[in-house]
């Protein structure tokens, strides 16, 4: 009787939504890829002193536009290769 249209809390959630996150561009050395650093200050739970928190993700580049340096959005998309999982969004910044 249960069906997954029926089911509540399933147009909540839907299929397309992806993460989307901003960070800069610290390696294009690869083709088509880049290294990006995304940087989050959170306080400590307990202690609540801000501490620094940084991630890197290879994001794929399909023309290759990106600097090191630059600021971007990347999008969350399915497995491009064994470490890629995210795809460059736009440039919001170039490199000075």
């Amino acid at each position: 009787m249960s069906s997954v249209a029926g089911t509540p809390g399933a147009a909540a959630h839907p299929r397309g939504r992806r993460k989307v996150r901003e960070g800069v561009v610290a390696s294009s050395a690869m083709n088509k890829t880049v290294v990006v650093v995304i940087e989050e200050l959170k306080p400590h739970p307990l202690y609540k002193k801000v501490v620094r928190h940084r991630v890197r993700f290879k994001a794929h580049d399909e023309q290759n536009s990106c600097a090191v340096g630059d600021r971007v959005r990347v999008a969350e998309t399915r497995p491009l290769s064994k470490d890629k999982r995210w795809r460059v969004d736009e440039i919001l910044e170039k490199a000075k």
